[in-house]
């Protein structure tokens, strides 16, 4: 392999472990909880999913011919809750759309494409630029979307990762090959 075969499999690998950590969020969720807003305002999880399919749709729709900021995306837009008894389901189109979109673009990429300039809102960015540019984006919202899941479940939350206090045995059963 490549170096730059061995960078694109390593950010798709961790680009769709982010995507299943959402997905295994959202599956803890019902509809209801999908629209749920702390106090302030903050965004809740459907917002969150509209924005980053809105983010990948404009970055990666003719990702290497076109500036990443496509002027029919509507970004504020994206930031209102338009469908606040919007299903589980319909979340998930939109979800998928974006991520369909991201991962055939980063599949159609070769080698050679990694060192060309792209632009988002007119600043060039190397693709590989760009693209770590995004791993930072949408992990940031994942994170978001995880933490919004953990404090509406509380003590019913199903830990996505190594459970508290649960380090050293996860540790040995690594160790020991399970």
């Amino acid at each position: 392999m490549t170096v730059a075969e061995i960078y694109l499999d390593s950010l798709k690998k961790r680009l769709l472990g982010y995507k299943v950590l959402a997905e295994k969020t959202f599956a803890q969720l019902n509809d209801e909880q999908l629209h749920w807003q702390p106090a302030g305002e903050p965004n809740n999880i459907y917002i969150i999913v509209k924005h980053m399919s809105g983010n990948m749709l404009s970055r990666f729709t003719d990702f290497l011919t076109s500036d990443g900021e496509k002027p029919w995306r509507e970004r504020d837009a994206e930031f209102t809750d338009d469908q606040p008894t919007g299903t589980k389901a319909a979340m998930l189109e939109i979800w998928e759309k974006g991520w369909d979109c991201l991962m055939a673009t980063l599949n159609s990429l070769q080698e050679g494409d990694l060192a060309k300039t792209i632009y988002i809102r007119t600043e060039p960015h190397s693709v590989m630029d760009a693209l770590n540019r995004q791993l930072a984006h949408y992990p940031y919202h994942i994170g978001q979307i995880l933490y919004l899941g953990k404090i509406m479940k509380q003590e019913n939350w199903e830990s996505l990762s190594i459970p508290k206090g649960g380090s050293q045995q996860f540790n040995q059963e690594k160790a020991s090959g399970k």
